[in-house]
């Protein structure tokens, strides 16, 4: 399942999250893979495609940067995924 997370940083933490992803990675769990990322204009939010087959895999994840910011993780499907899903309504 893929799952949009947007990252909420800190006020000021943006210097800190790169030297932390500098030095240690993304600090993944196996089983949460990384898609790709948008980083907005001013450094406060950070989109992030993922995907896994256990939510509770974010749990373990956040944990390791709970510290620089606050997180929402929302299950999204595929604009071809969602015109499928829906094309019997259509």
């Amino acid at each position: 399942m893929l799952y949009m997370v947007i990252e909420y940083f800190n006020a000021g933490a943006a210097v800190e999250i790169y030297r932390r992803a500098h030095d240690r990675g993304r600090q993944l769990p196996p089983g949460l893979e990384y898609v790709d990322s948008w980083v907005d204009l001013d450094y406060f939010r950070c989109f992030q495609l993922m995907r896994t087959d256990d939510r509770a895999l974010f749990d373990v994840w956040i944990k390791a940067w709970s510290d620089l910011g606050h997180f929402e993780i929302i299950p999204v499907r595929t604009s071809a995924e969602a015109a499928r899903h829906i094309a019997d309504q259509i």
